[in-house]
């Protein structure tokens, strides 16, 4: 697998920029995911903020439980792009990579003029995104990046299938299920407090454990 604290500017896809809201805060967030993510956890977490966008402008036309405030989407896009920072060597902290994430973008935000309260969505929107069940009943702007997630991982199918395809052919997939897997797997088999009981990493770091010589996609994933 590539280095994982690797810059992906190298081998990305072209035309990023389409994809990013032109505000500072959202040019700067996208700048340090692109410093530290691979190519294709880059590109899920794009994908994965234009999915909730879809879904949050949708939701707001038909007045529907998951829409959020217009102002909110620059907050949005943090969450979505920086979500997996956790999984990378540079936030490889003792905590489950979930909140390492969480706690990195805290500490990107604060440079900029958010209250405690906008802040505390992104944190708790990044460090929920993979607890199944709790994610979708908290609030919207949590339940969006939750369900984008599920939706690029075809778990949630709520996103027209075309407009999937056609995100998918401008921000290709990269074998994300393979590359995010192993990265998130192999932090918690080399620092076991990362991997609590009942949750996502420890279900990938006990396939990793059952099926050492297994070579595609941890079976836990």
């Amino acid at each position: 697998m590539c280095n994982i604290s690797h810059s992906a500017s190298e081998s990305e896809s072209p035309n990023l920029s389409q994809w990013i809201p032109q505000d500072k805060v959202c040019q700067e967030a996208f700048e340090l995911a692109r410093s530290v993510l691979p190519p294709a956890v880059l590109n899920h977490s794009l994908r994965v903020w234009v999915y909730a966008k879809w879904l949050a402008e949708r939701m707001q036309e038909n007045k529907k439980e998951l829409s959020i405030n217009p102002s909110l989407y620059n907050l949005l896009f943090v969450a979505c792009i920086h979500h997996d920072l956790g999984c990378t060597d540079r936030y490889n902290g003792p905590e489950r990579f979930e909140i390492e994430g969480a706690d990195a973008s805290v500490e990107f935000l604060k440079q900029f003029n958010f209250n405690q309260e906008e802040i505390q969505l992104v944190w708790q929107a990044i460090a929920l995104h993979t607890t199944s069940g709790i994610a979708e009943r908290s609030h919207s702007f949590t339940r969006l990046v939750r369900l984008a997630v599920r939706t690029d991982f075809h778990s949630w199918d709520e996103v027209d299938a075309k407009f999937q395809n056609e995100v998918e052919q401008s921000l290709p997939r990269l074998e994300i299920e393979k590359v995010l897997g192993d990265a998130v797997a192999n932090q918690a088999i080399n620092r076991p407090n990362k991997a609590p009981p009942n949750s996502w990493p420890a279900a990938l770091v006990r396939a990793k454990l059952e099926w050492p010589d297994w070579e595609g996609v941890n079976k836990g994933f």
